[in-house]
């Protein structure tokens, strides 16, 4: 598990993905999963790096959802315990490559 884990929780799916591109594009880090779907229009993504930058990641992400819909709840988890890892997202496996014929 990384040094540190970044929540961003919004109200709609445009401003999750605003302040996502916003995160990513701030600091070096990574999405730890595929977005997950609260209930009731409420949506979260996860992301990991190192204590500094996931703080950085979350305040550039907030801003930026924010300036298109309502954030719920951002928060940043410095050294979780290792069994946090359990109730994180896990990583989209890869989609095997089509085959198209010729």
């Amino acid at each position: 598990m990384k040094q540190a884990i970044g929540i961003l929780e919004t109200k709609g799916l445009t401003a999750l993905i605003s302040g996502t591109d916003a995160m990513l594009k701030a600091a070096d880090v990574q999405v730890a999963g595929p977005v997950k779907n609260v209930g009731s229009a409420m949506v979260s993504v996860t992301v990991e790096g190192n204590v500094a930058a996931v703080k950085a990641a979350i305040e550039s992400g907030v801003e930026a959802a924010q300036a298109v819909g309502e954030v719920l709840s951002a928060h940043v988890i410095a050294r979780p315990s290792e069994g946090v890892a359990a109730v994180l997202p896990k990583p989209a496996k890869a989609a095997p490559a089509r085959r198209t014929s010729k």
